[in-house]
């Protein structure tokens, strides 16, 4: 490897930890503080876009950075309130899938951010009151507590939901004005 580079690893500077600090070690805390390092690079990510970058689909990906951000408020929506809760709320947009990733002229950038922080509110209001082992409540998402998840299980798949999305995120401003990065 001469030549290329190469260092040994007594030389290599190890890599800032992503997430919460380093000494957390409660499950409690690590998953919501994953949950949140995740929803703060999701804003990250659109940090700095002008509203018509924000509001423009990315090829070949079909969806815009806002479209992204009104998907995963649905998506928090969908498994903390409807689906942890039971709370008799709209689960899904009219219109489907195409109502959920695209922004339609009529709906402010202001506004759809709204929507996401709202619902994350709720979010995270819902699991502080709640132990990771809690059973979701029959009657929403989940019609029997046969299908009920626990907190935990419910909030590790948000968890994926928004590291598989900002990843996505993070091609997509790329292509947009060629940003990376955390």
């Amino acid at each position: 490897m001469e030549g290329h580079g190469a260092s040994t690893p007594s030389e290599r500077v190890p890599a800032v930890l992503d997430g919460p600090d380093v000494g957390v070690s409660d499950p409690r805390d690590l998953v919501l503080g994953y949950l949140d390092w995740y929803r703060d690079a999701l804003l990250r990510k659109i940090a700095g876009l002008s509203d018509v970058q924000l509001r423009a689909p990315v090829a070949p990906l079909n969806w815009s950075p806002l479209g992204l951000v009104k998907h995963l408020g649905w998506v928090e929506r969908r498994w903390m309130r409807w689906g942890f809760a039971a709370e008799d709320v709209l689960a899904y947009p009219p219109g489907g899938d195409e109502a959920e990733w695209s922004v339609a002229a009529g709906e402010s950038t202001t506004s759809v951010m709204a929507a996401y922080f709202e619902e994350v509110r709720r979010s995270r209001s819902l699991a502080a009151r709640a132990d990771l082992r809690e059973q979701a409540r029959a009657g929403g998402r989940f019609t029997t507590p046969q299908q009920a998840p626990s907190l935990g299980r419910i909030l590790f798949h948000l968890l994926q939901e928004y590291a598989r999305h900002v990843g996505q995120l993070d091609v997509a401003r790329e292509l947009i004005d060629g940003e990376t990065g955390e």
